[in-house]
């Protein structure tokens, strides 16, 4: 059976495929953070007075995990 041309599982409440995963479930997760995440990660820890949050050899999942933490902290959530 064929899916109608009709059907977005993106609007499919059924489809769990496309939801927020892990970091650590990340399979890029070890690649060095992007640049965005670079950029993002230092404006939020020179907000929440907390330099050390930010090192520049972070991978991209450990750059997620202190971004949301942060966002938390200083109220960005």
């Amino acid at each position: 059976m064929t899916k109608s041309s009709t059907e977005n599982p993106k609007t499919d409440p059924k489809d769990v495929s496309n939801q927020i995963k892990d970091p650590d479930q990340w399979t890029t997760g070890g690649e060095p953070m992007t640049g965005a995440q670079a950029s993002y990660l230092k404006t939020l820890s020179e907000e929440a007075k907390e330099p050390k949050a930010f090192d520049p050899d972070l991978d991209k999942a450990e750059a997620s995990k202190r971004i949301d933490a942060l966002r938390k902290e200083t109220g960005h959530a």
